[in-house]
């Protein structure tokens, strides 16, 4: 049997995932959709609600425990969705209400959690509250919902303040007053289209507690709480000489005055309450890249319960940074009673398949000036060591998979697809292109569509839909399409099948324990299985083979020779 996909799921490891345990978050598998890239079911060119029903059989066999479904609200997709115009609705060109209660249903029929994306931070311009705030007067309760400044100058032509936008250029806009004269200024942390709410006004505080209610009661299990660390913010002019709004050396304090200050806390302890208010409780998990130190605060059980862990997403493939973080994480979720969470890819990221195969790369932009000028001159898998990147990366995610906590997963890591370079540029979406132009690639790369089928109607999108897709697909997808790869036993995908469904064997104590080893380029630790004997995780990240426990190997991310696990993969091991 080959280990790295085996054969039929041993009976030991079928799982009812339809269990209302209050603790089933604590180690799932969550598979993040950004819906839009998914699946197109009328033609139109872009993924919505019908199509993630049509495939949820894909879900169910994968072996998911959850999805998380990125923004599918009513938007003018100024920034991929995350531009709200109406929290308590479906944007029509994605589907209706009835179309969500039926993929909510099909999904938990398949024993799939559903968790959903929530933007708290700020609206879209088109949201009913700042279009009246718009049409209202300065100081009128409208405008306090949101952040209105007088400006600076002799009839207030300047910005209050020279603070930037995290997607680059001012993070201050001028309103044309009703009576069309130039008026206030608004703050955006990112897009203009984003003003930022007022997070110090109670009826912010109330509408989003009807909008938790809302999409509790319609079944949903979770919230991704986006951008958690901003609510909060102490916008005194006396902020104002501040250089820059984003130095780093604020950020461990608690005292920067727009991220992770500790009154945000507050909030979600009101949001706490309304989670408890169900049978299991909601679950949530905060997007805040906060110091590491703070992180627990997010994840405590009186908040949202878990917090995003970036450190494995921004670290290199090291044998030494993965141990360090991840003694570090699993310790401090001990401490505070919480669970970790592990990610390598989503749609803010470079796809880790193509990361480990840039000359530097590590992070969005890649860690190194190779790395960010093979995106910047948009690069193609043909021009990195893709071979290198997906051994790499399928190696990382076997490690993942065994650790203690949540695993995130991202649409299309399981095909091992890479990161799409060439985007023309009018067909690029993101902002941060735009208002960066030159400096920032932008996130289009890793959504575009993901190709379910390798030879397509002409015209058609590898199966996404009927027609041409929202972002340009490029032909050497074919090599990593669904139908390609559930016809190959040794795929990227049938590794995923594999792991995922021998990963449920291992859910059980939330702690591992290091087993020392001689080679500082190989990891190793044990965890108890859930059948006889313990499980052995060994990574090789050196240059030559490494010796494994003896024992039965369940899962390799490559050949198993001689007892020896080669460079740049990972084996799990049963020893008794």
């Amino acid at each position: 049997m080959n280990p790295r996909t085996g054969g039929p799921v041993p009976a030991t490891v079928q799982q009812d995932l339809t269990n209302p345990s209050a603790d089933w978050w604590r180690q799932a598998a969550v598979y993040q959709i950004y819906p839009r890239s998914f699946a197109d079911s009328n033609g139109d060119g872009i993924g919505d609600i019908p199509g993630i029903t049509s495939r949820v059989p894909y879900l169910d066999r994968l072996g998911v425990d959850a999805v998380w479904l990125s923004p599918f609200y009513p938007s003018a997709l100024a920034d991929g969705g995350y531009d709200v115009d109406d929290y308590r609705d479906v944007d029509p060109r994605l589907g209706t209400l009835d179309d969500f209660d039926a993929m909510v249903a099909a999904l938990h029929g398949a024993g799939i959690k559903v968790i959903v994306d929530i933007v708290p931070n700020h609206t879209s311009d088109r949201h009913v509250w700042f279009q009246e705030a718009l049409a209202s007067a300065p100081g009128s309760a409208a405008r306090e919902r949101y952040i209105f400044r007088e400006g600076r100058g002799q009839n207030g032509e300047l910005p209050p303040n020279e603070w930037t936008s995290i997607f680059g250029g001012g993070a201050w806009e001028r309103v044309t007053e009703a009576d069309g004269t130039p008026g206030q200024w608004y703050f955006h942390l990112f897009a203009k289209e984003q003003p930022d709410l007022n997070w110090d006004n109670p009826e912010v505080h109330e509408d989003f507690l009807t909008t938790l209610r809302f999409w509790s009661d319609r079944g949903v299990d979770g919230f991704r709480v986006d951008v958690a660390h901003s609510l909060k913010k102490d916008m005194d002019a006396a902020h104002d000489d501040l250089e820059t709004i984003h130095r780093a050396d604020l950020f461990a304090s608690g005292e920067h005055p727009l991220w992770d200050r500790d009154e945000v806390h507050s909030i979600y302890a009101e949001w706490r309450k309304v989670f408890n208010e169900y049978n299991p409780p909601r679950t949530a998990v905060a997007e805040a890249w906060v110091h590491a130190d703070r992180r627990a605060k997010y994840a405590s059980p009186e908040g949202l319960g878990q917090a995003f862990n970036f450190d494995l997403l921004q670290a290199d493939f090291d044998a030494g940074q993965f141990r360090e973080i991840i003694t570090k994480n699993l310790a401090e979720a001990a401490a505070t009673g919480a669970s970790s969470t592990w990610v390598f890819s989503n749609h803010d990221v470079v796809r880790h398949a193509t990361r480990y195969g840039l000359p530097k790369g590590s992070g969005r932009g890649g860690a190194g000036a190779d790395g960010k000028e093979w995106l910047l001159d948009g690069g193609d898998p043909a021009e990195v060591d893709a071979a290198l990147g997906l051994r790499r990366a399928e190696a990382a995610t076997a490690l993942m998979l065994a650790l203690p906590g949540s695993a995130y997963l991202y649409q299309g890591e399981e095909l091992g697809l890479q990161e799409v370079g060439r985007i023309p540029e009018k067909d690029r979406q993101d902002p941060t292109f735009f208002r960066n132009r030159g400096v920032d690639v932008g996130r289009d790369g890793c959504r575009v569509p993901i190709p379910w089928e390798a030879a397509p109607a002409e015209g058609a999108s590898f199966g996404f839909g009927t027609d041409k897709a929202h972002l340009p697909q490029p032909a050497w997808f074919k090599d990593y399409a669904v139908s390609a790869e559930e016809a190959d036993s040794g795929s990227t995908l049938a590794f995923y099948r594999r792991a995922l469904a021998l990963r449920h064997e291992l859910e059980g104590a939330e702690h591992l324990e290091w087993a020392e080893s001689s080679d500082d380029d190989v990891l190793h630790f044990v965890r108890p299985g859930s059948g006889q004997g313990a499980w052995h995780v060994v990574t090789n990240f050196g240059p030559a083979a490494a010796a494994l426990p003896e024992g039965e190997v369940l899962l390799a991310t490559a050949e198993v020779e001689g007892g020896k696990l080669p460079s740049d993969a990972t084996a799990w091991v049963r020893v008794p």
